[in-house]
């Protein structure tokens, strides 16, 4: 054998060998190897590497972690499916999730997690041909400390607006308490085993009126330039609301926002979300560590400025401050918090549309002591001393004939919530021009 030919044949075995190896590679693809756990420590980035495509990153849903969920100290939801039902405010083209362990005193480790549209409105049934398994830097499996959240990478998905949207993620491993969102008027459900991926509902025979570890739905979106966060109590997150209808009064402003581009009127395109907690307070945490309810100015920073790509906040705060606290709260005092949050977004760069009080006589905790409190607050937030703009939810639902307390037809009976009519007028009392402009300097 001549050099020449030798030197041709050790080519010719190199060539050889390097096509084996690429067929290898695309056989096995870019997994092979890769660590099958990611270990999430503290919030994470929002993910860099999502598929192209045009448009922009906004919220579509969330929902405050409010608390560890009773039950679940010991041994959390090991060896069982949780399916949670949320409900978009805008459509895209990609989706991502966050998951949270901010109550766990355990890593919780997630070892499966799936996202798919619903098939039927409040159903555990997905869509056919809409199932995909979430990553999380790659890997399927994800562990997330105590007291921290994570978030998935993005995933291709037509993702409807105003649509039901299934999430489900699956822990082998006790982990408890279960951050939980507890009262979410969607019901959601449970399934023994791993079955992540079913797209029937058949072993989804347990329903729960919780959201469980899931707190926020990112899209890809060309609908929407940018997120409004709604900020509030009870009266935000919905509690006398039709379980199951989406009529909380933010998802009534999601829908007028979104008829009002379609008519082409000048208003912002922007998405829809709510990050209201029952019994919220402006000043005073709940109890444990870390603190169930946290109070606004607590939470501010992670609910409100720490979602996709807000724009603009609008808070609904301070009943709580008056009705619950051991003793009442004091005007000054309320009106000192709401202006410490407004300085936080104003430190971003973001506007804060405020809402004056509704009223609460006849509820059990009503006086002649806390109306005052509650007229002073109001005073306060019309004369713009408190908010860049304010909405008048006060005007919108009290009753004419008794100023001190909502109409009959907006009221849920308890006179203090609203009835479904009544959450419907304080989303149509909201001037949709409200969310337009920028913060101004100082109040």
């Amino acid at each position: 054998m001549t050099r020449r030919h030798g030197c041709a044949l050790l080519a010719a075995l190199v060539a050889a060998v390097v096509a084996v190896s690429a067929a290898v590679h695309l056989l096995t693809g870019p997994g092979d190897g890769r660590p099958t756990t990611t270990v999430a420590d503290g919030p994470a980035p929002h993910n860099s590497a999502a598929p192209a495509s045009a448009g922009t990153w906004v919220g579509a849903w969330s929902a405050a972690p409010a608390g560890g969920e009773p039950g679940t100290e010991t041994t959390g939801l090991a060896g069982r499916s949780v399916r949670n039902v949320i409900h978009t405010s805008v459509g895209g083209t990609s989706a991502r999730i966050t998951l949270s362990n901010l109550y766990g005193q355990e890593p919780l480790t997630l070892t499966h997690a799936t996202l798919a549209v619903a098939g039927t409105a409040d159903g555990a049934a997905a869509r056919p041909g809409t199932m995909r398994r979430l990553t999380f830097g790659g890997a399927p499996t994800v562990v997330i400390p105590p007291g921290r959240q994570t978030v998935s990478d993005a995933v291709r998905l037509t993702v409807p607006r105003d649509a039901d949207l299934l999430v489900t993620t699956y822990s082998p491993t006790a982990s408890g308490p279960v951050t939980y969102h507890p009262r979410a008027r969607q019901i959601s459900y449970a399934a023994d085993g791993d079955r992540t991926e079913d797209v029937a509902a058949t072993a989804y025979t347990e329903q729960t009126p919780y959201w469980r570890y899931v707190t926020a739905l990112d899209v890809m979106s060309n609908e929407s330039d940018g997120t409004v966060v709604v900020l509030g109590d009870s009266l935000t997150d919905g509690l006398t609301s039709t379980v199951g209808a989406d009529r909380r009064w933010t998802d009534v402003l999601a829908e007028r926002l979104h008829t009002a581009i379609a008519a082409g009127r000048d208003v912002p395109r922007y998405s829809v979300v709510n990050e209201g907690i029952s019994g919220n307070r402006v000043l005073t945490d709940g109890l444990g560590r870390p603190a169930e309810n946290p109070s606004g100015l607590n939470r501010f920073a992670r609910d409100a400025l720490g979602r996709t790509n807000v724009k603009a906040v609008v808070v609904d705060l301070g009943v709580n401050d008056i009705l619950h606290a051991p003793e009442p709260t004091t005007a000054t005092e309320i009106v000192a918090g709401l202006r410490q949050l407004v300085a936080q977004a104003h430190a971003r760069g973001l506007r804060v549309v405020g809402a004056t009080l509704m009223p609460f006589g006849g509820h059990r905790g009503d006086s002649a002591a806390r109306e005052a409190i509650r007229q002073s607050v109001n005073a306060e937030v019309r004369a713009g001393r408190v908010y860049d703009a304010y909405v008048d939810f006060d005007a919108a639902l009290r009753d004419p004939a008794a100023p001190r307390r909502l109409r009959p037809a907006y009221d849920s009976g308890d006179h203090l919530h609203p009835s479904d009519a009544g959450y419907r007028r304080m989303a149509e009392a909201f001037d949709l021009g409200l969310l337009k402009g920028a913060a101004r300097a100082s109040l």
